[in-house]
Order: structure tokens, then C-alpha cells, then sequence
């Protein structure tokens, strides 16, 4: 019914799952906020990998000729924290979280684009989920890069050399 025929999405919150869903046949991309290895599956980026994969395959059988966009993914990262052992809030789990995600988008033909949650770290009012506001950013609120700001840098330049061959 659009006469300039935009694509049409809805952002898709965890619970907006496919089993669920009565409305994308509507939509003409599939649009998901997803936090697989953050509020699904925390600190176990082995099975949020695997579930991220299981969730994006049903969505691509019971809609194949839908792109999917990841309109939010992300992790709180607290800056400047770093962990051998990789565990939530460290930069290292950041930078291991958007890596898992990459893998598993890259592998599927049908994911057509990521906008990540968030650009910067911002105030939230205090919470149980919340230290010192949204830490999910690539920056921080004073605009200072996390680790995974130089990771994203190389996949965007690398992904911007393929668009050009």
C-alpha cells in the first residue's frame, strides 16, 4: 500500500521469535534486536553462537526471500576493564561477543546488514543490569574508542574493499 514503495521492518525484540511471530509476512526485511551471549546465554559465546545460527535459520526457511538486519546487538563493556579470562564486561568479551556474531552473520547469505548497540555509552537510571548506565557502547560517553572500536574499523574497511571488487 506504499506508493513509494520503501522496504518496510519492525525491529523484533528476544520474545518476537519465529515460532511466535504473526506479523512479518507484512514486512519486507526482517529486523532483530538480538543478544545472544549477552542476555541469552551470558558468558557462553560457544551456545550463543550455535542458538544465533538455529534462531536465523528458521527465520530464512519460513521467510526465504526476506533479508535479515540486525537493527541492535551488543554487550556492556566497562572500559578500560581487561580479563585473561575473557568474562563479561571486559573489553575482551566485547570484542569476542561482536567476533561471534560476525562469524555467524557472515556465514549466511541472507543477513544483509548490523547496526550495532550502541555508538557510545550512556545515562540509564541505576538498575540490576546497569553499571553506571548503558556500557554497550564502542565508545565511551566521553568518546574515547574500547578495543572493539579498532576491530570494528578493520571489518568496515575490509567489508567496504569487497563492495568495491
Amino acid at each position: 500500500m506504499d506508493w513509494q514503495k520503501l522496504p518496510l521492518m519492525a525491529p523484533k525484540i528476544a520474545v518476537a521469535t519465529p515460532d511466535v511471530d504473526l506479523t512479518t509476512d507484512l514486512f519486507d526485511v526482517i529486523a532483530l534486536n538480538r543478544y545472544y551471549g549477552w542476555y541469552i546465554d551470558f558468558d557462553d559465546l560457544k551456545t550463543a553462537q550455535a542458538n544465533l545460527h538455529d534462531e536465523l535459520a528458521v527465520w530464512h526457511q519460513k521467510f526465504p526471500d526476506k533479508p535479515i538486519i540486525f537493527t541492535e546487538f551488543g554487550a556492556d563493556t566497562i572500559a578500560g576493564m581487561h580479563s585473561f579470562k575473557r568474562t563479561p564486561y571486559s573489553e575482551e568479551y566485547q570484542t569476542d561477543y561482536y567476533q561471534m556474531n560476525f562469524k555467524v552473520f557472515d556465514e549466511l547469505d541472507y543477513v544483509a546488514g548490523e547496526l550495532l548497540w550502541n555508538f557510545a555509552d550512556f545515562e540509564t537510571p541505576a538498575g540490576l543490569i546497569r553499571v553506571n548506565g548503558n556500557r554497550k557502547g564502542i565508545l565511551t560517553r566521553d568518546r574515547q574508542p574500547k578495543a572493539i572500536a579498532y576491530q570494528l574499523r578493520k571489518r568496515w574497511l575490509k567489508l567496504t574493499k569487497k563492495g568495491k571488487e
